[in-house]
């Protein structure tokens, strides 16, 4: 008889406080300026520490994400009368998980704090800035976008002949998440996880891979970053448009900027959650009649309840930004949506298996293939429309690496660019979505199914 384990918490409350904590721990170690934590900071991207330490919750059996009812009947794990007494009702046990703290935790996130942020995430939104930066910025970020729709299922057909074995099954629907992640952010990734049903362990692989792909190629990106007048000599692109940009810049943000007042918190949590719950309306009338007059739609995840809260929140963000609403960035819209994605990002940490990475290394082979896809046919654009090496520097990494990342690599030409990436991750948080939806359409048809 194999010797019970159990978890050591069991109260919802103290799970999410824990991963709170969890968060604290990590901003703080980020921004420290001890030696050691800028060292460790410095190679190792501060959101994979906010996935890889909750897991250890779950890995260590601190906090569980859910109960294997095989595990329970066999009295391998230890969950309580009242787990044991719901597998037991169960018609089929043996394959069943009841759901725990860690999977309470993920629903809250991902239906609540998802689509609130996703709201926020696109009302700052401001098409005429983004228009300003010229038609090359433009044309370098879709083409950004177009790369990494495309390079998930060239990356699936090439792997398919290398070794199939890589590519069978689901990997098709993880990939998707990628795309999300690629395009828009961990906002778009979480709705790709939940639109295309992607299984923890699956998604566990698929972070390592977005993760540590994506940071290899913002390495190069600052190394041209370094380098960059030669390149635009070499190249013949005309950057007097980059320094009027600066000023104007510079400019937008000592005009609008302004520290928040309560009022003003609460009226973002209430366009945020209140966008939310109309999602929810469109998503819980809309999917059920769909299903039940075009059940073949299924297939293009338009019965899903969750794509139409994502699909309805990202568009009502997409009308906000047109509206007053978006004055609303100047006092932290966008900053309280981020702080719901680490909170979100967190959660799913809690069911993420860190021995994936080990399992799956031929996963960073299609990763690799993906980005060179999107590398190449950015590099090849930049060099044709003789676009400056920022367009295609800051356009890159706004898809890559999201409102995150894409502001350092700004910061690289000239510290008041810095706002530029966030300008175009904005955009990007608006195409997410939709382009990673499209990404997973056609990667399903790829893929055989």
């Amino acid at each position: 008889m194999v010797d019970p384990i159990s978890y050591v918490f069991s109260n919802n409350a103290v799970g999410f406080g824990i991963l709170t904590l969890i968060l604290g721990f990590v901003f703080y170690t980020s921004h420290s300026e001890h030696p050691y934590f800028k060292t460790f900071y410095k190679f190792v991207p501060t959101i994979l520490v906010c996935y890889f330490l909750p897991s250890l919750l779950h890995s260590f059996y601190i906090v569980p994400f859910d109960y294997d009812c095989s595990e329970v009947l066999s009295g391998q794990l230890d969950a309580g009368s009242k787990v044991l007494q719901q597998c037991q009702q169960l018609a089929n046990p043996q394959d069943a998980k009841i759901p725990a703290i860690g999977a309470n935790i993920y629903y809250v996130a991902s239906r609540f704090l998802l689509p609130a942020s996703l709201v926020l995430l696109t009302l700052s939104i401001d098409f005429k800035k983004i228009r300003a930066l010229g038609w090359k910025a433009i044309v370098m970020f879709l083409t950004g976008t177009f790369g990494i729709v495309i390079g998930g299922p060239i990356a699936l057909m090439i792997m398919s002949v290398i070794n199939p074995d890589v590519v069978s099954g689901d990997v098709w629907r993880g990939m998707t998440t990628i795309a999300g992640s690629w395009i828009g952010g961990g906002a778009n990734q979480a709705a790709m996880k939940e639109i295309y049903e992607v299984s923890g362990e699956l998604f566990s692989s698929m972070i390592a891979v977005d993760v540590i792909i994506a940071n290899i190629w913002m390495a190069v990106l600052l190394y041209m970053a370094a380098n960059a007048k030669a390149i635009d000599a070499k190249t013949g692109a005309d950057t007097s448009a980059i320094e009027d940009l600066k000023l104007s810049v510079e400019k937008f943000n000592r005009e609008n900027a302004r520290n928040p007042e309560v009022k003003d918190l609460i009226l973002i949590i209430a366009i945020a959650f209140g966008a939310t719950a109309f999602g929810h309306i469109v998503a819980d009338t809309l999917a059920p009649y769909i299903a039940t007059h075009w059940p073949a739609a299924k297939d293009y995840s338009l019965t899903s309840k969750f794509f139409w809260l994502i699909v309805t929140v990202t568009t009502l963000g997409l009308i906000f930004s047109n509206t007053r609403l978006r004055n609303f960035e100047a006092v932290g819209a966008s900053k309280v949506g981020t702080v719901f994605i680490y909170l979100l990002v967190a959660s799913i940490g809690l069911h993420m298996d860190i021995t994936a990475i080990a399992k799956s290394p031929w996963l960073f082979v299609v990763g690799a293939i993906w980005m060179t896809v999107h590398a190449g046919l950015m590099l090849l654009v930049a060099k044709w429309i003789k676009a400056p090496l920022f367009y295609m520097a800051v356009a890159s990494q706004a898809n890559v690496g999201g409102a995150a990342s894409a502001p350092v690599v700004a910061s690289a030409f000239h510290p008041s660019l810095a706002p530029v990436g966030v300008l175009l991750a904005v955009l990007g948080y608006a195409l997410g979505t939709y382009a990673a939806w499209f990404c997973g359409q056609i990667l399903q048809t790829v893929a055989g199914f």
